[in-house]
């Protein structure tokens, strides 16, 4: 005999997918699993916005000046 359970979750970075809800502690260690995702929804990923990252990185006051020791790879 079959038992269905309904539930949502989320696909993780490693495809996994992670249960909203615990299955019932009736539940058997083998199960099988249905996929079903509506291919219009929009993705939960959060665009990224520029400058958002704005002082987080600094650069040395002598960043541009020659490497020592390349002189003779340089203009």
């Amino acid at each position: 005999m079959l038992t269905a359970i309904e539930t949502t979750g989320t696909v993780n970075a490693n495809h996994q997918i992670e249960l909203d809800e615990k299955l019932p502690k009736n539940a058997p260690e083998r199960v099988r699993v249905i996929v079903l995702f509506d291919e219009n929804e929009q993705s939960a990923v959060v665009k990224r916005r520029a400058g958002s990252a704005e002082g987080l990185i600094k650069m040395a006051d002598d960043f541009d000046a020659p490497l020592e020791g390349f002189e003779e790879f340089q203009p």
